[in-house]
């Protein structure tokens, strides 16, 4: 069965590969809004995930954050109650009602931000905290249901864990490594090992060219009905754009490379993103969307998984 733990796939792109956007000089070169300090207020928020995949597996998410206290999106304290609808392989749908406590913060060099509640069978979420030194650290931590038939019915979940290093060379050029460990439900442990470089072309456009690599490594390849080869290898150049226009953010990615298992040859390797996101003004509407497509080898050819995410707040 060659389906993968899809809300790995969320991480390393929203954690592991956002954090390979361009150096600090060269977003001072994008011209990236500098955001004033907002009064405390309180927010509503909307949010809806959608993802399928070649396996005719579809998860939905929407979401309600309710912050009691909002000054933007790195300083806010609230909860959120969610509604999630897993169909795995195109079997019966089953929903499950998820509510966490939602915090971001800072203090010193350091900001932090968590989301941390419950399915109503276990602890479920994410935190994470990191540093605005030079060599940027950060540390995270989630934790969630595998979205597979016998996750989803049985009650498998991941625990993962790790950190990441920035290592800048100047304004053009930049490290970022990751190491984590993830542990399965059963006596599944994945450690991960994640390499990117950056190279600045166009300070002024936003334009970079990546190389991105990640290796992992099963301890009990094949465990349950997740994506677990004894391990698996990835290459992946990429070109992006991030733009800063009235406020506004865009981004859009994409990269052609190669990837292999212990039970596959190499294969070509995709990746495609998009993101828009709109400017923080205090009190009034934010919002922001993305896509994203990639895919990952198996025995029987190549697994397609796309997704896509709007969410909209209104801080009063």
């Amino acid at each position: 069965m060659g389906y993968q733990v899809k809300r790995t796939s969320i991480i390393a792109a929203a954690i592991f590969l956002a954090s390979a956007g361009l150096p600090a000089g060269a977003q001072e070169g994008a011209h990236v809004p500098a955001e004033a300090e907002a009064p405390a207020s309180r927010a509503v928020g909307l949010d809806l995930f959608v993802s399928t995949d070649a396996d005719n597996t579809d998860v939905y998410r929407a979401g309600v954050n309710l912050d009691l206290r909002y000054r933007g999106q790195q300083d806010y304290l609230g909860v959120r109650a969610e509604k999630a609808w897993y169909r795995p392989l195109g079997q019966k749908t089953v929903g499950k009602e998820r509510v966490f406590l939602r915090y971001a913060d800072s203090g010193g060099h350091w900001a932090w931000n968590s989301q941390v509640g419950t399915d109503g069978d276990t602890v479920i979420g994410s935190a994470s905290i990191h540093d605005d030194a030079a060599f940027r650290k950060e540390f995270f931590i989630e934790r969630d249901v595998v979205e597979t038939p016998r996750g989803v019915n049985e009650g498998i979940y991941y625990t993962f864990a790790g950190a990441a290093l920035d290592l800048p060379v100047d304004d053009r050029n930049s490290f970022t490594l990751v190491a984590g460990a993830q542990e399965f439900t059963g006596k599944n442990v994945r450690l991960h090992a994640r390499a990117n470089y950056v190279h600045v072309v166009k300070p002024e456009w936003g334009l970079s060219a990546q190389l991105r690599t990640r290796y992992f490594r099963s301890t009990r390849p094949g465990e349950y009905d997740y994506y677990s080869p004894r391990w698996y290898a990835q290459i992946l150049p990429v070109l992006q754009v991030r733009r800063f226009s009235g406020g506004w953010r865009y981004m859009a990615a994409g990269g052609v490379g190669a990837q292999r298992d212990a039970i596959s040859d190499w294969r070509a390797s995709y990746f495609a993103a998009a993101e828009v996101t709109s400017p923080e003004v205090g009190r009034g509407w934010y919002g922001k969307a993305s896509v994203q497509y990639n895919n990952i080898p198996q025995n029987s050819g190549a697994y397609d998984y796309g997704q896509a995410m709007l969410g909209i707040a209104r801080a009063f």
